[in-house]
């Protein structure tokens, strides 16, 4: 069965899109510690990042410099801190969150609820750059 990030990288779940190549998908997490928190996700389904292959996992880490940047252009913040746990989803990917303190890379910690007016907002600043 799909996980849920194939279903949207194949569009049968829609998503709010940051960044798209041949090989990875980058977009907003629908439930954000902090705005512009993003997720980069390689097309192939592999449950665990650091199972993908040398070169797979070099291009998903220059993939995911390449939206950091677009990202903390347009989202004030201190700098991009980069978390890696894979438990949620069985589909390797890393999380880009936008920092200003430690507290804004608190998984444990409670989640915004953007509208979806917020989350295309933020979609678009992202894009647009």
């Amino acid at each position: 069965m799909p996980s849920v990030f194939t279903k949207i990288i194949n569009g049968d779940i829609p998503s709010y899109k940051i960044a798209e190549n041949d090989s990875f998908y980058a977009f907003l997490d629908i439930n954000p510690l902090v705005k512009g928190h993003t997720l980069v996700v390689p097309k192939v389904e592999i449950d665990y990042l650091f199972d993908l292959d040398d070169q797979t996992l070099q291009d998903m880490m220059l993939f995911a410099k390449s939206v950091a940047v677009k990202i903390k252009e347009v989202i004030p913040c201190k700098r991009i801190g980069v978390s890696v746990i894979g438990l949620e989803v069985p589909h390797a990917h890393i999380h880009l969150v936008p920092l200003t303190d430690m507290a804004d890379i608190n998984f444990s910690g409670p989640k915004l609820a953007l509208s979806v007016e917020e989350l295309k907002v933020v979609q678009d600043l992202i894009i647009k750059g």
